[in-house]
């Protein structure tokens, strides 16, 4: 099975229970994705890659659907379509990316911890180490001297790299808001 079957049949899994006229607009909608990506020389899988993951967005696309059923109809069968649909992305947000996002932020903090504790240690040591190598002063310090140098641009690196990691995490976290934020004010197109 090629990508592109394997995308679509994941995708109508996701949508299985929806109304079959949304389930063919959707399901059309994408198929047009893939035919668009091979006249401009896309391979199945690149295309498959950038649409995402199919279940999230089934998850995505039935709660588009909800919304917009109920800003349509508003009755008690479009709010629960609503509530399902918006409940089946927040299950998704808090047992999913919400754990792993904690942990990433912690793992982080922590790595930015021992850098900061690293440079400091490492320019602390330099001056005392740079001292005792002057003439007069008895013992070879240069090791130390170098040991203490290492130190203070090993951790200078290592919060540099969380401080460029926290920016990374920064503008993806704003991408999946504004998917969210999307899914919930623009009016779906589907």
């Amino acid at each position: 099975m090629n990508d592109r079957q394997l995308f679509l049949r994941r995708l109508a899994a996701g949508l299985k229970g929806m109304p079959k006229s949304s389930i063919a607009d959707i399901m059309a909608d994408y198929d047009a994705h893939f035919e668009a990506g091979n006249a401009a020389g896309r391979s199945e899988a690149d295309v498959a890659t950038a649409l995402g993951d199919p279940g999230r967005l089934a998850r995505e696309l039935r709660a588009e659907v909800g919304l917009r059923r109920w800003e349509d109809e508003r009755s008690m069968a479009a709010a629960l379509g609503v509530m399902v649909g918006v409940l089946g992305l927040a299950a998704l947000d808090l047992f999913i990316v919400l754990p792993l996002l904690v942990g990433v932020v912690a793992a982080l903090f922590s790595f930015f911890i021992v850098g900061v504790g690293m440079c400091l240690g490492g320019g602390v040591a330099l001056p005392f180490a740079l001292i005792a190598h002057f003439p007069g002063f008895a013992g070879d310090h240069l090791q130390a001297a170098l040991l203490s140098l290492g130190f203070l641009s090993g951790g200078a690196s290592v919060a540099a790299f969380c401080a460029l990691f926290t920016i990374g995490l920064i503008n993806l976290l704003a991408r999946y808001g504004r998917t969210h934020y999307r899914l919930i004010t623009a009016r779906p197109s589907i």
